[in-house]
């Protein structure tokens, strides 16, 4: 019986760190086994199925919640480009990440 492993990318605040901070360094870790478009999908796909959520969220389809990252570059190519973040797009709101991180600079975060 050949037995599979399911991977899924999980981000989690704490030591001080903001939410999600971590989930760029852990989806580069997948790399190391995988590649780099294996990696953007176990941050993704993987975790809507894990959930049970894949028919609501997960992948960019018709009919599906969409909470959007924009990077500049492509990590399904290059894994460091998914550092590049842009803007995030949460319910339907576009939040400038640069701007984001440097409102809360000393405040979250290893100090």
């Amino acid at each position: 019986m050949r037995k599979i492993l399911a991977a899924i990318a999980g981000s989690a605040a704490f030591a001080g760190l903001a939410f999600g901070q971590t989930l760029g360094p852990e989806v580069k870790r997948f790399v190391e086994v995988n590649a780099p478009a294996v990696a953007v999908c176990i941050a993704t796909e993987h975790g809507a199925q894990y959930l049970g959520e894949a028919d609501r969220i997960g992948t960019i389809a018709p009919g599906k919640y969409a909470d959007v990252v924009v990077i500049k570059g492509d990590p399904s190519r290059k894994i460091e480009d998914i550092e590049n973040v842009e803007i995030v797009f949460k319910d339907g709101v576009g939040y400038n990440s640069a701007k984001l991180i440097e409102s809360v600079r000393g405040q979250v975060g290893m100090q």
